[in-house]
């Protein structure tokens, strides 16, 4: 999907003291306050009204997947949905008082699916761990680096069950719809046929991520293995009723923020 404006400051995040804003298809980004300060947001609208990404999105569009993209790739700040403000908008992670960056650079773009849940309340029979309380996690393998706050339209091609800190948190892996490789990728297996190497780079980058602050490797259910579409979509549709049922008021929300 193409641009309007200003895509590059969002990649970059070199800039100072601007407002600006990136539309993409339906949806338009406004970003206020400064980059790597904790006052920046993107906020997100639809037909100059203000929405949330998380839950006014549809989960999808057509045969596709609606892809929110938090971290462009070759980036190191922390972006993530900030699931207990109100309406959601795009933030840097904050831990023990300061924002949170990666100590190298992500080599995919990394966001999430809108409209589902990785219910904290509910115990995985096979990994024994509960979810991570947020939405699914995406690794788009495409070849341009995405905006942050851009949505895009993905094929998904397979899932990671990553156990960080005792939780579950899914990765699924996808590919943007208009990239060149789009109509060759359908499944893992495709992944490693055409692109070599980049499961396995997942799966360690996610491993080894969080060691520079002296925490543990994590794991991955399931022999570590990358699962295939089928399950993936198994996974997309059960976090779809675990958020539907956050929602609708059958789960305890804590301090999520909810319309």
């Amino acid at each position: 999907m193409a641009f309007k404006t200003c895509s590059r400051i969002h990649l970059l995040g070199g800039f100072r003291n601007f407002r600006t804003s990136l539309a993409t298809s339906a949806y338009t980004t406004t970003s206020s306050g400064d980059l790597a300060t904790p006052e920046y947001r993107i906020k997100f609208s639809s037909d100059g009204k203000d929405i949330s990404p998380w839950h006014d999105i549809p989960l999808k569009d057509g045969e596709y997947f609606n892809f929110i993209n938090e971290i462009p790739k070759y980036t190191k700040a922390k972006m993530e949905v900030a699931t207990k403000e109100s309406l959601n908008p795009i933030a840097q992670d904050i831990k023990k008082g300061k924002l949170r960056d990666y100590h190298g650079p992500i080599f995919w773009n990394y966001g999430c699916l809108p409209q589902t849940w990785e219910d904290p309340n509910i115990l995985h029979p096979v990994v024994k761990c509960k979810g991570d309380n947020d939405p699914v996690d995406v690794v788009e393998i495409g070849s341009k680096a995405l905006a942050s706050g851009s949505v895009s339209k993905v094929k998904v091609l397979g899932v990671l069950a990553m156990i960080d800190d005792g939780e579950l948190d899914w990765k699924v892996i996808a590919i943007h719809a208009d990239d060149a490789l789009a109509s060759e990728l359908n499944d893992v297996s495709d992944i490693e046929a055409k692109l070599p190497g980049v499961v396995s780079g997942i799966r360690e980058w996610f491993r080894w991520y969080k060691t520079p602050d002296d925490k543990p490797l994590n794991a991955f259910g399931f022999n570590e293995e990358a699962l295939p579409r089928k399950v993936a979509l198994e996974v997309i549709e059960e976090t779809h009723h675990y958020y539907k049922d956050l929602v609708a008021g059958k789960s305890e929300k804590g301090k999520l923020w909810l319309p």
